[in-house]
């Protein structure tokens, strides 16, 4: 029973199959592939972006803090949502890969980000002339850290505010696919027919070793991330291993199914939590991860059966308090679970 992450999953076969027929002789290095040039095509038709500059790199956070290097100078910041992925869980890489940007960050219910606070925000950043950080790039995480989706009109007022102050919009899409199901919309209406100017598109949570696809719709700037994710030492040698799932992924909108199949999952699971007594769900799921409070009782019979995943604060003991007393956790689903895994899940956490 682990519900830690969408990390600990398996490959898709599709995916452990085509990085298996990649396998054979020799390939130019580098991006040079020839499956490479059948990704940029695919991912350019997916999203509806002929134009778009298109690049691999093997994990969420390279994708993050090389996209937004790219359009933020070290004198800048970013403008995130407090709970955002960029400020929670990498590390400070977007800083340190811009060269020493600053991260502003944001309010907003359910971890969206709140337009008005943006443009406040906005508004109050870069007015004492030489002496203060000045206005830099917009982030959003979709799906948010918190498990919630930002409809496209709400995605449209962010990118709007930016617009109106000559600012670029980033999309973290580690759960790209997720939301993407959530929505019921193409992946061009949830991005550039939406204002973004880029994108982070993830396959590693979704049924992939490790690649995520770092999507540029006006290519203006490619040569300069060309030349970041090399300085960065994220450009692969042997490429063709990203290219490869990357092609199994975006081929007959895999990236789509298995996000979809990962939000049946997560909507099965969360309505057995619901119905534990005592359960509180704050945010309702609106994609594959959920945060609930359980009774304490709950979780030890859980983690006493060898389930796996998140308390909050992760140092709680589980052995001091009443039993009845709510803490915190995470749950995740990913495509791979099992009606039959959730079910024992909750029949646990029930006793």
């Amino acid at each position: 029973m682990n519900f830690a992450s969408d990390n600990a999953g398996p490959m898709h076969p599709k995916v452990l199959a085509a990085m298996t027929a990649a396998n054979e002789g020799y390939a130019m290095p580098y991006g040079n592939d020839p499956i490479m040039e059948e990704v940029r095509a695919a991912i350019r038709t997916t999203f509806e972006a002929p134009e778009a500059a298109v690049y691999l790199v093997a994990t969420g956070t390279a994708a993050n803090a090389l996209a937004l290097a790219t359009y933020t100078a070290p004198w800048q910041t970013v403008f995130a949502h407090r709970v955002s992925h960029v400020e929670e869980d990498e590390c400070g890489a977007p800083e340190f890969f811009a060269g020493g940007a600053k991260l502003t960050l944001i309010e907003g219910d359910s971890a969206k980000m709140d337009p008005d606070a943006l443009r406040q925000t906005i508004l109050g950043t870069g007015q004492k002339d030489v002496h203060s950080v000045q206005r830099g790039p917009v982030t959003i995480t979709q799906a948010t850290e918190v498990g919630t989706v930002y409809s496209l009109e709400e995605i449209r007022q962010i990118t709007d505010i930016a617009k109106e102050f000559g600012l670029k919009t980033h999309l973290d899409g580690a759960r790209f696919a997720n939301a993407c199901a959530t929505l019921g919309c193409t992946a061009a209406e949830m991005t550039w027919k939406a204002g973004i100017d880029m994108v982070s598109f993830g396959g590693t949570k979704n049924g992939c070793a490790g690649v995520e696809a770092v999507i540029f719709f006006d290519p203006e700037k490619a040569w300069e991330f060309e030349l970041r994710r090399k300085r960065g030492a994220h450009l692969f040698s042997k490429h063709r291993y990203l290219s490869a799932q990357m092609q199994a992924y975006i081929k007959d909108d895999l990236w789509l199914e298995l996000g979809a199949k990962a939000n049946a999952n997560m909507a099965r699971l969360a309505k057995g939590l619901a119905s534990i007594k005592g359960a509180e769900i704050p945010d309702a799921p609106q994609a594959n991860m959920v945060f609930a409070h359980l009774p304490r009782a709950a979780h030890k019979r859980a983690m006493a059966a060898g389930a796996k995943y998140y308390l909050f604060p992760m140092n709680v003991s589980l052995e001091e308090g009443p039993d009845d007393e709510l803490i915190r956790c995470r749950m995740v689903c990913d495509w791979f679970k099992t009606s039959e895994e959730i079910d024992q899940m909750i029949s646990t956490l029930r006793g």
